[in-house]
């Protein structure tokens, strides 16, 4: 499909853009804020982080009407989805600002290790994190009808410019003279608070179905109500576990742990950028497929999709995975006890995330999630309570991402089940068409730079051959095993032209 494949070379762009940025910037904030205070933020202000996946979450679901009444070319339906969606959303942020403000402030005042001498900044730090969250909830369904539309290129600036103000944010963080920690909190709220209001004036502009009108059909409101509770109970799901999980970090172990972590995941958003490009732009086909009920197309797109999905993200962790200690200390000054090892079991949790592709979207598409949502968000949140056992008895941190890694594993089986039986798709074929090709990819890249991994002493040289060799291998492995006949039919032919009119060009 010539739209995907232009919306995600838009993506890629606006990944590379925003991964240099953050690289640069998370290095800096660590220096500027310290290991403790950054330790500070990653567990108190961890709810800028969570609140980015849960409005990730919430637009998906509204992704899917808008999507779908796209696909039905039924705009007047489509105005009374938006506006009944745009206030529901304020309804979760009324109550999530009731929460916060009173399960939320007792459990950071009673149960957070925070040192005494930087409670009233954890404090000041939690109400600005509340406010940024807050903000970027009122965003979501305008992100939603923004991607639903496919207007990719307005996504990828408006992400460059967020970038950018980031790195503004962090020019200020070192040359003002004030509260460091409160300082950060502050300006990165007004920088969510301006680019939602950026995403409200262009759709306001741009689509006429964003003027909001007095939607008064009950039906929609418990469709829209139903779909967006149960996926924002998935989202909670999983910012449970990352939250949960750093919360018992710092009840075990302390804020430094938190800092390591905190870092590890600066690594994840990163690298899951270069698979979530491609399931960000297939997501709107295979809502509109299934909505004009062309379930073959749908099903089709759904396997590619996820198989190229897990390609491109296993092109950059490979190399990644076996030269994190040296990149960890070519990227920070100062690298926190139990990074690397943290670092690297959260690729692996990504790649085993990955298997399920574009599975989430599929599932959305036939509106019924109920049972997905509680099926995956209890597997997910289990991993909580046996991380507790298993640090009580004594386990290093470590063992809370090896937890979470084996039930992201039972959590893929999991939605193969759902699919199965909402669309008939059988988890068989989904293992032939997507997850044997993917173990076999992996495994054969990894045999060569492992090999010499353990062959050569860590150096730049190290560094830059294992680095290169990992990345030919995956390339080639991808190509000659990865690729079907007509895929790599195709792919020649693209790369064919590109050669010619580079050369006329010449």
């Amino acid at each position: 499909n010539k739209r995907i494949a232009k919306n995600t070379l838009l993506l890629y762009f606006r990944m590379l853009v925003t991964m240099f940025v953050g690289l640069y910037t998370s290095r800096v904030v660590l220096q500027t804020l310290g290991v403790a205070d950054f330790g500070i933020y990653n567990v108190v202000g961890g709810i800028v982080t969570m609140c980015v996946f849960i409005s990730n979450t919430l637009s998906s679901a509204s992704q899917r009407f808008f999507a779908f009444e796209i696909g039905r070319n039924d705009t007047v339906q489509l105005r009374k989805v938006f506006s009944a969606s745009l206030f529901i959303y304020v309804a979760f942020v009324l109550v999530i600002l009731i929460l916060a403000e009173t399960v939320g402030r007792w459990f950071v005042e009673n149960k957070l290790n925070i040192p005494p001498s930087r409670e009233a900044a954890a404090y000041f730090v939690y109400h600005f994190s509340v406010l940024s969250f807050l903000s970027s909830i009122i965003r979501v369904p305008y992100n939603a009808l923004i991607i639903a539309r496919e207007r990719m290129g307005f996504y990828a600036w408006i992400s460059i410019v967020e970038a950018a103000l980031k790195l503004l944010i962090v020019y200020l963080l070192v040359w003002l003279s004030f509260d460091k920690l409160k300082l950060y909190a502050v300006l990165m709220f007004f920088v969510v608070f301006l680019i939602t209001l950026i995403y409200v004036v262009y759709c306001r502009i741009k689509f006429y179905e964003c003027r909001v009108i007095a939607a008064k059909d009950k039906c929609l409101y418990v469709s829209l109500f139903q779909f967006a509770g149960w996926n924002l109970f998935g989202s909670l799901a999983n910012v449970g576990l990352d939250q949960g999980l750093n919360i018992l970090l710092n009840i075990f172990f302390g804020p430094v742990v938190n800092a390591a972590r905190g870092i590890a995941f600066q690594v994840k958003s990163l690298v899951t950028s270069f698979a979530g490009n491609v399931q960000i732009a297939a997501t709107p086909q295979i809502i509109k497929y299934y909505a004009a009920d062309d379930l073959e197309k749908m099903k089709i797109l759904l396997f590619k999709s996820s198989r190229m999905s897990y390609y491109l993200l296993f092109l950059v962790a490979l190399p990644i995975l076996l030269e994190m200690k040296y990149l960890l200390a070519l990227w920070l000054t100062e690298v926190p006890e139990y990074t690397v090892l943290f670092a690297r079991l959260i690729v692996i949790n990504i790649l085993v995330d990955c298997m399920s592709g574009t599975i989430i979207p599929t599932i959305q598409a036939t509106g019924q999630i109920k049972r997905y949502q509680i099926t995956v968000g209890t597997t997910l949140l289990l991993a909580v309570p046996i991380s507790y056992v298993f640090l009580k008895l004594g386990f290093p941190p470590e063992i809370t991402m090896i937890v979470a890694i084996f039930l992201g594993a039972v959590c893929l089986f999991l939605r193969l089940a759902v699919i199965r039986d909402l669309l008939g798709i059988k988890i068989a074929e989904y293992a032939k068409e997507v997850i044997t090709y993917n173990i076999a990819i992996s495994g054969v890249s990894l045999i060569l730079p492992l090999m010499l991994y353990y062959t050569l002493s860590q150096s730049f040289v190290k560094f830059i051959l294992v680095s290169s060799v990992s990345l030919i291998s995956a390339v080639l492995t991808i190509y000659f095993i990865g690729l079907k006949r007509e895929e790599r039919r195709m792919l020649t032919k693209i790369i064919s032209e590109k050669i010619k009119i580079s050369a006329i060009w010449n």
